[in-house]
């Protein structure tokens, strides 16, 4: 009995292994049009008596304003093309402030959040919180960063039942995400800790701040050019000529 629910064990965990090294290689190259979140607000809207909404429309990374993934790099993870997936000098500060007591901050870097938006659910627990550094990795070695910024634009919660760039710039600015400016990506960008609360549309003076602090950030930051991330990789470094 004992070697038979060792067998049937280690089936299930090479088999949930398999299975999602292949969610990460189809989602490489097939478009999110459906997440978790989605799918969880949609239920709760369903069982409650209300109305079904889902603000979505996948596009190509090229069919987004360059300003939208400026602002976000800027905001919420300024190492995003640096770092391997963690950024691990927010996640000691974060430690070290919620060891004295002070307001827990938030230390995902914009890989973590995308694989937590595209392969989990919403919740905190050990079990989802290893799951996402697992997923993370994962996206980071199979994905690359281009497809990850790619899939983050198209798949996070912008506003009430709004997701990714393109609904949103619909939503509020009645134009495509390719059209977005500056200071529009900016807006977007400041709501972002919490779309639900704040609106883009319509800003607070708080996200005003948020969106001149950003827009400063915007100019400090090195572009985000994955052209140039690719061509760099591509290009092996000169050998320094012996005297």
């Amino acid at each position: 009995m004992r070697k038979k629910i060792f067998r049937w064990t280690v089936r299930i965990v090479v088999s949930l292994f398999l299975f999602s090294i292949f969610q990460v290689v189809l989602l490489k190259f097939v478009p999110v049009y459906y997440t978790p979140l989605m799918v969880w607000n949609n239920a709760s809207q369903l069982f409650s008596g209300e109305k079904v909404v889902c603000k979505h429309r996948w596009v190509p990374l090229g069919e987004i304003s360059k300003s939208l993934p400026l602002a976000v790099v800027a905001s919420e993870d300024n190492l995003f093309l640096d770092h391997s997936g963690f950024d691990f000098d927010q996640i000691e500060k974060a430690m070290n402030e919620a060891e004295k007591g002070k307001r827990q901050r938030g230390a995902s870097t914009i890989s973590q959040q995308t694989a937590k938006n595209v392969f989990l659910w919403s919740g905190r627990s050990y079990i989802r919180k290893g799951l996402e550094v697992y997923y993370t990795f994962l996206i980071e070695l199979i994905w690359g960063k281009e497809r990850i910024m790619e899939v983050y634009l198209n798949s996070i919660e912008m506003g009430q039942n709004i997701y990714g760039a393109e609904a949103v710039a619909q939503a509020h600015f009645n134009k495509p995400a390719k059209r977005l400016t500056a200071g529009e990506s900016a807006l977007i960008a400041a709501t972002l800790p919490n779309p639900i609360r704040f609106n883009s549309a319509k800003p607070s003076r708080y996200i005003q701040m948020r969106q001149k602090k950003i827009l400063d950030l915007m100019n400090k930051v090195n572009p985000v050019d994955f052209d140039k991330e690719k061509t760099e990789k591509k290009t092996p470094p000169k050998k320094s000529k012996k005297k």
